[in-house]
């Protein structure tokens, strides 16, 4: 019978899993933003939002809720006082409009050694928010690619992306099906992480996504300025000469044709169809000379 895997136990017993977890807590509250395996990272994530047992209850809920029985609760887990106030003061008015969700996880990768998952957990709209950072690049990123489909990259690197502002105020207003200047996973990431944040962080999101696009031009103009000039017109264009680009594993430039899923998450590392050089291997008491003509001519 299943009796008593409620929860990950860590590898450790009672007490020693709950101080870790009450630490992790601790931490997460006092940075923000810490890095853990995925295990910890989930169970940190469900102290830190949701309720254990019918006592104890959600560390930010107890810092909006404000009295005095609620902040020695909240001390009575929290190891740090200095911590415990941050809840209070910093945390309670940041999602006092919040429902919940306080905490997301970020896969990454393995941990050296070990080959443990590693994960990035953090509180949501904090001053470090990859959340934020990633889509307000993706913003960028989109317009961009918008730009060079209808116009030439040398207009576009001489006049920039305008418009920004109002691509970001079209797309938070629209709905699923819609169409608009963003694709439809980077509306639906805009929608969300804009939900619940100030005008100011508005503003904030719309001027990193012009400094995005301006880091995209610069990449792709100080690259055309090092290769050697040709008088092919084609060989010109912007983001179709990728010899002087150093392009990331899976990072495909704006305007590019599409490829696969899995071509892109492989990268560098993808492996194109080539000769079978299983068949030329000679092979006791084979003739593959027949073979061998006959690859090479097709």
């Amino acid at each position: 019978m299943k009796h008593g895997n409620a929860f990950r136990k860590l590898s450790r017993d009672s007490s020693h899993r709950d101080l870790m977890l009450r630490n992790l807590v601790t931490d997460l509250f006092k940075h923000e933003q810490i890095k853990t395996t995925v295990a910890k990272a989930k169970e940190t994530a469900r102290l830190a939002e949701k309720a254990r047992s019918l006592d104890l209850f959600c560390m930010i809920t107890l810092g909006k809720k404000g009295d005095i029985l609620a902040y020695q609760r909240a001390r009575s887990f929290i190891l740090n006082t200095a911590v415990t106030r941050k809840v209070f003061t910093d945390f309670a008015p940041r999602y006092r409009t919040r429902p919940g969700g306080y905490t997301r996880i970020h896969k990454y990768g393995n941990r050296p050694g070990d080959n443990a998952p590693h994960a990035i957990i953090e509180l949501v709209d904090n001053p470090r928010d990859l959340k934020f950072e990633m889509t307000a690049r993706a913003v960028g990123w989109d317009l961009l690619a918008k730009k060079v489909r209808h116009s030439s990259m040398e207009e576009v690197a001489a006049q920039g992306v305008k418009g920004v502002s109002w691509a970001v105020k079209e797309a938070r207003r629209q709905g699923p099906e819609d169409r608009g200047m963003l694709r439809p996973l980077t509306r639906w990431n805009l929608q969300k992480t804009l939900r619940y944040r100030s005008p100011a962080d508005r503003v904030e999101l719309e001027k990193k996504a012009n400094d995005h696009i301006n880091t995209l031009l610069a990449k792709e103009v100080h690259a055309n300025a090092k290769a050697p000039t040709t008088s092919n017109p084609e060989a010109q264009q912007y983001f179709l000469n990728l010899k002087n680009l150093r392009l990331r594993s899976g990072e495909v430039t704006p305007g590019a044709d599409k490829t696969s899923a899995l071509r892109t998450a492989q990268g560098a590392l993808a492996k194109y169809p080539g000769r079978k050089f299983s068949l030329l291997r000679k092979k006791p008491g084979l003739d593959s000379s027949a073979m061998t003509s006959a690859l090479a001519v097709s």
